[in-house]
């Protein structure tokens, strides 16, 4: 049991992690599915992590001065991360994010006492559909309004941190977690930072842990294939763009995941584990699905559980 915390930022990681017997039974396969429950840190997503860890190494460094706003493009997550992060250490924060993200992130991060500014969607875009054109425009509104503050931009694509908390931590409690029973692990790409602080991790304590990354089937430039189209419905990620962080040494395959196939999975989480998670978390899960049906038969899969169902209730995903 954790000991009287001086802050709710101090509660962010040391998540459950559970096995998925249910549903590999429920879906025919065989192996273990272990699943890192991320929706339980404060802000309901594994984007706490680095929130508070890029919040901290910026501090550290003098990145980021006192009193100094912060700014960060944001599908919401990340953005509440920070408001939490940033309210507890006295930070104003700014989070600017596309039209097209779920209407309840917004309206947490303001109750967070963040600032948010919504930006129009590309003229092609459909709401609750982000794409990687919308992303460059909320990109381009963040730029405007660091150099309008002179603010430190956290920066998730790029900042190190965004790594080193999955890296650092993530990574190594799901290792300890599962006793070292872990064969493989999956991610449904964003930023890259959870897939390649974690592959880091695990591969630390056996160099032959494979690593997978989740596309979007429609959006699956990682592994290479053609765009059909960009505004599918798995929000925080498949952005259709490269990513930095995914270094190619750590991928061992890639496992396409259609919008359907994400929203069945996450429906059948809830049904048959209880676990009330968002469309990423679904993708993930059938993921691990796919690869216990073919080349990880009778392995155990690793990954996480990245966001609450609470965050999608104004979305077709639980309309049922």
């Amino acid at each position: 049991m954790r000991k009287l915390l001086s802050g709710v930022h101090e509660a962010i990681g040391q998540t459950p992690m559970v096995n998925l017997s249910r549903i590999v039974k429920e879906y025919g396969a065989e192996g273990r599915i272990y699943a890192k429950l991320e929706y339980l840190n404060p802000g309901f997503s594994k984007k706490d992590r680095i929130a508070l860890q890029i919040i901290e190494e910026a501090e550290n460094s003098g990145a980021l001065q006192k009193g100094q706003p912060v700014v960060e493009l944001t599908s919401g997550n990340t953005g509440t991360g920070l408001a939490i992060v940033c309210a507890v250490k006295g930070y104003r924060f700014i989070a600017v994010m596309s039209k097209g993200n779920s209407p309840e992130r917004a309206r947490m991060m303001r109750a967070l006492g963040a600032k948010v500014v919504l930006v129009d969607q590309a003229p092609d875009s459909q709401i609750g559909q982000v794409s990687g054109e919308d992303l460059a425009l909320v990109e381009e509104e963040a730029r405007r309004i660091v150099n309008e503050l002179k603010a430190f931009r956290a920066d998730q694509f790029h900042h190190p941190g965004n790594v080193h908390s999955h890296e650092y931590h993530t990574g190594e409690e799901m290792w300890e977690q599962c006793s070292g029973d872990i064969d493989a692990y999956v991610d449904f790409v964003g930023t890259g930072g959870t897939y390649a602080g974690c592959a880091k991790a695990l591969k630390k304590h056996r160099e032959d842990i494979r690593c997978y990354v989740v596309e979007p089937t429609a959006a699956a430039v990682l592994a290479g294939e053609p765009v059909t189209n960009p505004s599918h419905k798995i929000q925080g990620g498949g952005y259709a763009m490269e990513l930095g962080f995914v270094e190619k040494e750590l991928v061992a395959g890639y496992v396409g995941v259609s919008d359907e196939e994400a929203i069945q999975m996450a429906r059948s989480l809830a049904k048959y584990e209880g676990i009330f998670a968002g469309f990423s978390s679904g993708a993930n899960v059938v993921a691990a699905v796919k690869l216990l049906k073919g080349i990880e038969r009778n392995k155990s899969i690793a990954l996480t559980i990245n966001d609450s169902g609470l965050k999608y209730l104004s979305t077709d995903l639980y309309e049922v």
